[in-house]
């Protein structure tokens, strides 16, 4: 097998109930959960990834608030407090089966993160890192948010060499009209949309 399969930022905060919730997060990590139940050992490897940023700074202007420089988020670029390094926020959403990962990448430390590619392991090692010591070709792509953290990864997976397929029934997105604008993005960078 040469198959990976990239989870992105399946974390409370931006789930039903979080700092960033994206409607339909949840239903995601239910999905996600059956899907690993069933097509797991189709992978050689799969990762999660996680949003995990700096309790006492604005994290590179990323964190807007009255005690930042930047007061109201635009939710562009700046955003509300969210996925704190170590707190539940920043915690895997409960419905999410973790039990079938075998790395965890962590991104955001102190800056503004969206790629899993940003990121790397608790003993530094980068996502590419992992995917070509694995001997892996081609990704499957799913998680949160398909504007933002699914898209940037996605690109990123493309732009290191790896064939690209993203599960379009195991992401969910910020809003309906970027979502779509970010899937068009992705099908004409090459990558494939598949439905379940």
């Amino acid at each position: 097998m040469c198959k990976a399969l990239l989870i992105v930022d399946v974390q409370n905060d931006f789930t039903e109930g979080g700092a960033l919730a994206v409607s339909g997060g949840d239903s995601v990590a239910e999905r996600l959960s059956a899907y690993l139940q069933s097509a797991a050992e189709e992978y050689s490897l799969i990762i999660g990834s996680r949003d995990w940023h700096d309790p006492d700074s604005d994290n590179g202007g990323h964190f807007a608030g009255p005690e930042y420089s930047i007061s109201q988020p635009d939710f562009v670029d700046s955003w509300p407090v969210h996925c704190v390094a170590g707190s539940v926020g920043a915690d895997y959403d409960p419905l999410l089966d973790t039990s079938f990962l075998h790395e965890h990448i962590f991104k955001g430390f102190g800056k503004p993160a969206y790629s899993m590619f940003e990121g790397a392991t608790e003993t530094g090692l980068t996502t590419v890192e992992l995917l070509r010591e694995a001997g892996i070709t081609t990704v499957d792509v799913a998680g949160i948010a398909t504007d933002y953290c699914v898209l940037a990864s996605a690109l990123d997976a493309l732009q290191a060499g790896f064939k690209v397929r993203i599960l379009a029934d195991l992401i969910a997105g910020v809003a309906e009209e970027s979502s779509a604008a970010a899937l068009k993005t992705l099908a004409e960078s090459g990558a494939e949309i598949i439905y379940l």
